[in-house]
C-alpha cells in the first residue's frame, strides 16, 4: 500500500511523525514517501502544489497531509500562498466529499449533555462559493454604493454535485445511526433549494434512513443546544466548514477531529482539521491524536483495513483513559505529556 506523506508547514512534519510511527506498529506492508506541500513546496519550486507533489499523490493509494500556512507566506499573491495547495490538491484528485466524525471520548466529558457525541458531517468539497465563477472585485455598476469598491463570488451548485455527496451521507448513515439532517438555508438560497429537492429525490432511495432538514443558522443553535441529537449531518462546502470546526470545540478540542476528504473509488486524502499551528510549532507540545486519527480513517476508507483502523482508534482510547493528555485537552489529575510521547503511548497501546 503506496502511501503519499505531505508534511507541509509548521506543526505538520511533528504530528505526521506520530501518524507514521504508528501506523508502521500495524505490522502492514506500507511504502510511504514524502514531498514538499504547502509553504514547504513553494519553498522548494516557487509552487505551493509542485508538479511532482501532485504526481506522487496521483499515484498513491491515499494521501496523508500534515497542514498548511506560515504566516511569512501571508503576503505572496493569493494563487502562491500555501493554503492553495490543499484546494488545488483536492480538485486535481477530485476529492469531492469530505467526512469530518466528531466524538467525545468519555475521558473527556466536561458538560452532561455532551456525553456520547458522535456526529459524522459530510461536507461537499469542490463547489459553492468557493470555487463558483465569477468572482473578483471591481466598482460597484449600481445600487447605493454605484462606483465604489465591491468584491464578489458567486454560490452555484449542479445537480450532479449534489447527488453524489447524498449517496456518500445516505451510506454512511447507514453504517451508523440511520439519520440524516441536511443543513442549508433554503428559504434564502436558490442554491440550497437546489439541495434539499435533490436530497429528498435520492432519500427515497434510502427509506431505511430518516432525512430532516434545518437552516444553516437554526443547525448552529442546535449544534451547541442539543449535540448528541445528530447522527450524520451533510451540507455545502461553506456551511460544512464552519460547522465542522464548531463539532470539533464539542470534543474538547480541534487537536482531536480527524478528516478524509474521498473520491470515486475511495481514494483519499487525510489530515486533521486543525490548521498549521506556527506558533507552537517545533515545540513538540501539539497534540497527534486528530492526525493518528486521520490515519485510521485512511484505513477504513481507503485501504480496506476497518480492523485495523478500530485497534488505532482503540489505542487511542486507551491511552486517554490511561489520563494521558497535551495540553490542549488537559485536566486536572491527568498527565501531561508531549507530541512524542503521546504517539509512544498510542504504538504501546496497539
Amino acid at each position: 500500500m503506496k502511501v503519499a506523506l505531505l508534511p507541509g508547514d509548521g506543526i505538520g512534519p511533528e504530528i505526521v511523525a506520530e501518524a507514521v510511527k504508528v501506523l508502521k506498529g500495524l505490522g502492514e506492508k506500507f511504502e510511504f514517501e514524502e514531498a514538499p506541500f504547502g509553504g514547504a513546496g513553494y519553498e522548494a519550486s516557487g509552487r505551493p502544489l509542485p508538479d511532482a507533489t501532485l504526481a506522487l499523490a496521483q499515484q498513491a493509494d491515499a494521501v496523508i497531509v500534515g497542514a498548511t500556512g506560515v504566516w511569512k507566506n501571508d503576503k505572496l499573491e493569493r494563487a502562491l500562498r500555501p493554503e492553495q495547495g490543499i484546494l488545488a490538491l483536492r480538485k486535481e484528485l477530485k476529492l469531492y466529499a469530505n467526512l469530518r466524525p466528531a466524538v467525545l471520548h468519555d475521558e473527556l466529558v466536561k458538560p452532561e449533555k455532551v456525553r456520547g457525541l458522535d456526529i459524522l458531517i459530510v461536507r461537499e468539497l469542490n463547489g459553492d462559493i468557493y470555487f463558483g465563477q465569477p468572482r473578483g472585485k471591481r466598482k460597484a455598476p449600481d445600487g447605493e454604493f454605484a462606483g465604489e469598491r465591491e468584491g464578489f463570488d458567486t454560490m452555484r451548485y449542479s445537480e450532479p454535485e449534489v447527488v453524489r455527496i447524498a449517496h456518500v451521507a445516505f451510506k454512511a448513515a447507514r453504517q451508523r445511526r440511520r439519520k440524516v439532517c441536511r443543513v442549508d438555508k433554503a428559504n434564502v438560497l436558490q442554491t440550497s433549494q437546489l439541495w434539499r429537492d435533490t436530497m429528498i429525490r435520492v432519500g427515497a432511495e434510502y427509506p431505511d434512513v430518516e432525512l430532516s432538514h434545518l437552516y444553516i443558522d437554526n443547525a448552529a443553535a442546535q449544534l451547541v443546544r442539543a449535540p448528541t441529537a445528530f447522527d450524520v449531518i451533510v451540507t455545502g462546502n461553506i456551511f460544512g466548514d464552519i460547522l465542522s470546526d464548531e463539532a470539533a470545540m464539542l470534543t474538547g478540542s480541534i487537536g482531536m477531529l480527524g478528516s478524509a476528504a474521498l473520491g470515486a473509488n475511495n481514494k483519499g486524502l487525510f489530515e486533521p482539521s486543525g490548521g498549521s499551528a506556527p506558533d507552537i510549532a517545533g515545540k513538540g507540545i501539539v497534540n497527534p491524536l486528530a492526525m493518528i486519527l486521520s490515519a485510521a480513517m485512511m484505513l477504513r476508507y481507503s485501504l480496506d483495513r476497518p480492523e485495523q483502523a478500530a485497534r488505532i482508534e482503540n489505542a487511542v482510547k486507551k491511552v486517554l483513559k490511561d489520563g494521558l493528555r497535551t495540553g490542549d485537552i488537559w485536566q486536572a489529575g491527568c498527565e501531561r505529556v508531549g507530541t512524542r510521547a503521546m504517539g509512544d503511548a498510542v504504538l504501546k497501546a496497539l
